[in-house]
């Protein structure tokens, strides 16, 4: 077992949010509240690393020092028996 350091943080929610935290706790979809919280943090942290990268793509295209290296070996590769 991995142990992972965590720290305490004191949030204010609206009740609605709450609410669905409680829900979602009673209906097993989620072992406590800062489970789920902890959770939508990690989809947000994935989100906004997926945006940078979708902003470098945009700023330096696709093209990488590889693909010569590709199209070369397409073009003279041969299959052994």
């Amino acid at each position: 077992m991995i142990d992972v350091m965590s720290i305490q943080i004191a949030i204010r929610l609206p009740d609605d949010m709450v609410a669905f935290l409680d829900q979602s706790v009673a209906a097993g979809n989620a072992p406590s509240r800062a489970a789920l919280v902890a959770r939508a943090v990690e989809r947000e942290m994935r989100r906004q690393v997926a945006e940078q990268d979708a902003a470098i793509l945009r700023e330096q295209g696709t093209s990488d020092d590889l693909d010569e290296l590709v199209a070369w070996s397409v073009a003279h590769a041969t299959l052994g028996d």
